[in-house]
């Protein structure tokens, strides 16, 4: 794993968050004076920024840049979220963002640009089970499932339905997060959960089966981005951004047992669970051609799920030359 490691909002939120924001006074300039803005997204399992929140890494790199700047984090834990400050330029960067949520935004008309990518994981995302009667992936027509729409998630399982001959018209698909739909699942209240992360291995704990994981069918991609206005008027935070962002895999792999305890300590889960589950992460954070095919599956998808209109253009989307 180190191996492969190695070559790697609610509204009055998002008004809080532009409240403390720093103002360009010039019209067309970047936002940012001396406090760059990060949101922090812990879970599933997103160890690098963990590691490098709790070892300051990213306040190291910023004071010792040429021009000196402050950090502040911002827990925002949903795409939307993330997005929606990233326009209001509350935040300057989304450190783990959904690719889903990367397109629905730019295709809404923000300025949204992919600077990197987080982690792929098609294994992290997985379709449990507790019922006995259900044995595969076939058997969930007219079934109950839970996760959260619009999500990697979601498509997981559309595109497991379509490997069967079903489509989501075939079962009961409720939008849940992950923590909810973990409870429905074992209370038995719902019939399948749409899982990732911490819940995948909390599930499997408490005896729910995996009928399906997303090898084959989704990479599981999370990016890193930033908007267009930070890019052209402020290039060298970008590089100092994800120059840290790099520091931060390397830390996680030299310091491989104070990261796993730090990720069990903010996660809430126990180093076992995320010893087990940390292996299905590839944290390589450079855009691959399969990373930009990715994403137009991904926008595919959006698509014929009645959730885009028309496409984007994925190449304008990513920006490559860092």
């Amino acid at each position: 794993m180190k191996k492969l490691l190695l070559a790697l909002i609610s509204t009055a939120l998002i008004i809080g968050l532009i409240s403390c924001s720093p103002k360009s006074g010039k019209q067309g300039k970047s936002s940012l004076s001396d406090t760059v803005n990060i949101t922090y997204v812990k879970a599933p399992l997103n160890v690098p920024l963990i590691v490098a929140k709790n070892m300051k890494l990213y306040e190291e790199n910023f004071a010792q840049a040429k021009e000196p700047r402050n950090v502040q984090f911002h827990e925002l834990t949903s795409g939307p979220q993330q997005t929606e400050a990233l326009a209001a330029k509350a935040v300057d960067f989304t450190s783990v963002l959904g690719a889903t949520s990367a397109i629905l935004s730019a295709a809404n008309g923000s300025d949204l640009r992919i600077i990197g990518i987080f982690a792929r994981a098609p294994k992290a995302f997985v379709i449990e089970t507790m019922k006995d009667d259900i044995k595969t992936v076939a058997n969930l027509k007219g079934k109950k499932i839970a996760g959260p729409k619009g999500t990697i998630l979601h498509q997981l399982l559309i595109a497991a339905l379509k490997r069967e001959g079903l489509s989501v018209n075939d079962v009961d698909f409720v939008s849940m997060m992950l923590p909810e739909a973990l409870s429905a699942m074992t209370a038995g209240k719902i019939d399948a959960a749409l899982l990732a992360g911490g819940p995948m291995m909390q599930g499997l704990a408490k005896g729910a089966r995996i009928l399906t994981d997303g090898e084959n069918l989704v990479e599981g991609t999370t990016v890193i981005a930033t908007r267009k206005d930070i890019l052209d008027n402020n290039p060298e935070v970008v590089s100092t951004y994800l120059d840290a962002h790099r520091k931060s895999v390397k830390a996680m792999v030299d310091n491989w047992d104070q990261a796993i305890s730090l990720a069990a300590e903010e996660l809430g889960i126990s180093r076992e669970e995320v010893e087990k589950t940390i292996n299905l992460y590839d944290f390589d954070m450079v855009i691959k051609p399969n990373d930009k095919t990715e994403l137009e599956k991904t926008q595919q998808f959006l698509i014929e799920n009645g959730m885009l209109d028309q496409p984007i253009n994925i190449e304008e989307l990513v920006i490559t030359n860092w």
